[in-house]
């Protein structure tokens, strides 16, 4: 698909650069065995483009290494010997606020990505917004894959093999990403900096959630407060959890004391006013499932893996990034974005 034209999730904790992507067989498997056998399951391409590889709630406590995760002797040991893994209790489910659109939802569902590009070319080409942003959400996902989908591979592979805890939650994650981007090749050049440009188009073209991911990138299309802030009122106006998830690395940590505007103050600046942002974008619709791109993007790209196979991003952040005392807040923070009364 050389012919298609890139674009890039700015900022985005699922789009590496290209060297970090070019890494060899042997190489990202020694990365991952390091970060897995010291409990860590943050395995990290470090973007040169983009912040974080997660949000820094979400890694610096799944990254903690846990005395039980350290393997004893032989580190090809048996898994069956591997300590229990907990599996929390599940939050009751709520129906999403709205439905998504036919196109994401696509997006989310269809198990040949290159196909549904395709299919999005025409639309993008003749200038629709919702088009381009969503032909940038499948460059964002399949930019590992397509860069080298044999070393791809062979690092699943790898991790695989490797048995240890915290290995078979990524190769999981990376074999989903290889069989629904399987048609992308390098040629088709699934790169930071076409995928930028493709964002740029997106936004001016009329997508909020393009804009909103450009200014989490530090790439704003204005660079004026009046214009931050207004972005951010028109997302929360907008009730688009494309635009809320979008935003979310943009309202955490990197604008600490920034002004977010009166009405906004109390959600940005933190760890878990991120996570909020995140947690808002699930419950307006976004899929936030355990199979979905979201989850699939933060473990196979970032090694950010839940331990239980079901557990959706809601359920995975309440159990492994906010401790207890904090969750009444993120849960307040979450409610006062979508405009939800807090249930008792």
């Amino acid at each position: 698909m050389s012919d298609a034209c890139p674009s890039a999730c700015p900022q985005d904790p699922r789009l590496p650069s290209r060297a970090g992507a070019r890494m060899s067989a042997r190489g990202l498997a020694m990365a991952a065995a390091a970060a897995l056998l010291g409990g860590a399951l943050v395995y990290a391409y470090a973007h040169r483009g983009a912040a974080g590889s997660a949000p820094a709630a979400l890694s610096d406590i799944v990254a903690a290494p846990m005395a039980g995760d350290l393997p004893r002797g032989n580190p090809q040991a048996d898994p069956a010997r591997e300590p229990p893994i907990r599996i929390a209790p599940r939050r009751d489910a709520r129906a999403p606020l709205r439905a998504p659109t036919a196109l994401r939802q696509q997006f989310e569902q269809t198990p040949d990505l290159y196909s549904f590009a395709q299919s999005l070319r025409l639309r993008a080409e003749s200038g629709e917004a919702e088009a381009i942003w969503l032909l940038t959400r499948v460059y964002d996902y399949c930019a590992n894959y397509s860069s080298a989908p044999v070393d791809y591979r062979n690092d699943t592979r790898a991790m695989e093999a490797m048995k240890l805890r915290g290995a078979a939650a990524m190769a999981s994650a990376r074999n989903r990403v290889s069989e629904r981007c399987a048609r992308f090749a390098p040629e088709d050049g699934l790169d930071y900096p076409m995928i930028l440009v493709k964002r740029v188009e997106a936004a001016q073209a009329g997508s909020l959630a393009a804009e909103a991911s450009l200014m989490s990138a530090g790439k704003p299309l204005e660079k004026t407060e009046d214009y931050r802030l207004n972005l951010i009122d028109r997302v929360v106006r907008s009730k688009d959890p494309e635009a809320f998830s979008a935003l979310a690395a943009g309202m955490g940590i990197a604008t600490n004391g920034r002004s977010a505007g009166f009405d906004y103050q109390r959600v940005s600046g933190t760890q878990f006013a991120e996570l909020a942002w995140q947690l808002a974008a699930c419950r307006l619709g976004q899929d936030c499932s355990a199979g979905g791109s979201l989850m699939t993007s933060y473990c196979a790209n970032g090694g950010i893996c839940s331990q239980d196979p079901q557990q959706d991003f809601a359920d995975f952040v309440y159990d492994a990034a906010i401790p207890r005392q904090g969750a009444e807040v993120v849960q307040e923070m979450v409610h006062s974005l979508t405009g939800e009364e807090r249930m008792k």
